[in-house]
């Protein structure tokens, strides 16, 4: 609260004392008061309007200004109705009570949000469970009656398997804590299940996988490093120029352990490389090539947050992608 806007609004108060004042001043010369004393009276007057007015000032300006201080130090600041302090002047009063009923129907209504997104989140994750059943029938009915048809039918089941998968970590990715477990595991073992779990797809693009230095232990989540590591894979099959080769490799520094992936695709522009984190979006590369949704490697990044791991690509256009997920030494950092 500053002076000026003060002021502005006293400013009826100032004009009915200068009435006042101008009212006394001519009602004490029509009864010819000496001038000493009708001064007196003038100062008196003013001395007092202007005490007032700068004590209702500094009360207001002081718990204005302790308001203003306690709602930037927080970060929910939909609580600010509980850490009121109580005002000793009628008009916060009245603000202080229009603040709590309006603080607690948005809290009721964030609530009832709140509510609502979980009660939702949790039948999609049961309908990815449910649906993945006859999923499961129908590629083990396709195994057991080979031919070209239920070849394709197959394949196309795995990809189906695949966007469910996505679906169901995306759903998790803002609420971890019922599905979160950091352990001790080995790198080489993560990327050798991870690769015959997609195994079909790269048998049939014809792909090369190398693995070379692969013998370190990391912490991390096993099932979210499996998904993070599929969903590489499936973008290097989706965006291959001819044959596919993958290249996994492991390296150390003082501070990380690093899991590199590379494969020989078409590569990624220089202005889409900054981008390919975000959610949404799908480059040049998800336009031309292949129809893309933009949420792989944006879930890839939330994931590997949650896992205080990094998550970095090196690409130029022509030339592949190497993704680089980095492995903190450190475990303290991963009980933050």
């Amino acid at each position: 609260m500053n002076l000026s806007s003060f002021l502005k609004d006293k400013i009826l108060f100032l004009l009915a004392q200068s009435f006042i004042i101008v009212f006394l001043v001519l009602m004490l010369d029509v009864y010819h008061i000496s001038r000493y004393a009708t001064i007196l009276i003038c100062l008196t007057i003013v001395f007092i309007s202007f005490a007032a007015l700068a004590y209702e000032y500094l009360i207001r300006s002081r718990y204005y200004n302790r308001l203003n201080k306690t709602l930037e130090s927080m970060e929910q600041k939909q609580y600010i109705a509980s850490l009121l302090e109580a005002p000793n002047f009628a008009e916060a009063e009245v603000l202080c009570e229009i603040l709590k009923h309006v603080t607690k129907a948005m809290n009721d209504e964030i609530a009832s949000y709140k509510i609502s997104q979980d009660e939702y989140r949790e039948y999609i994750e049961t309908w990815i469970h449910e649906i993945k059943i006859p999923i499961s029938c129908i590629d083990l009915i396709c195994q057991n009656n080979r031919n070209d048809i239920t070849k394709k039918i197959s394949e196309e089941t795995v990809r189906v398997d695949s966007y469910i998968e996505q679906a169901l970590y995306y759903a998790r990715s803002k609420n971890v804590a019922s599905d979160y477990s950091i352990r001790r595991l080995s790198l080489d073992s993560l990327v050798k299940a991870a690769v015959k779990k997609h195994s079909k797809q790269l048998i049939g693009c014809g792909a090369q996988v190398k693995l070379d230095n692969l013998d370190y232990t990391v912490y991390a989540d096993e099932k979210w490093l499996d998904f993070i590591i599929g969903q590489i894979i499936a973008n290097s099959i989706k965006y291959k120029e001819d044959a596919l080769t993958l290249w996994f490799s492991a390296s150390e520094n003082q501070e990380n352990i690093i899991l590199s992936i590379r494969d020989n695709g078409i590569g990624i522009s220089e202005s889409d490389l900054g981008r390919v984190f975000e959610k949404g979006f799908t480059g040049e590369n998800g336009r031309a090539f292949a129809k893309s949704t933009g949420i792989g490697l944006y879930l890839c990044k939330e994931l590997c947050n949650k896992m205080y791991l990094g998550l970095e690509a090196q690409s130029s256009v022509g030339n592949g992608t190497t993704i680089h997920i980095i492995f903190p030494k450190d475990r303290q950092s991963f009980l933050q």
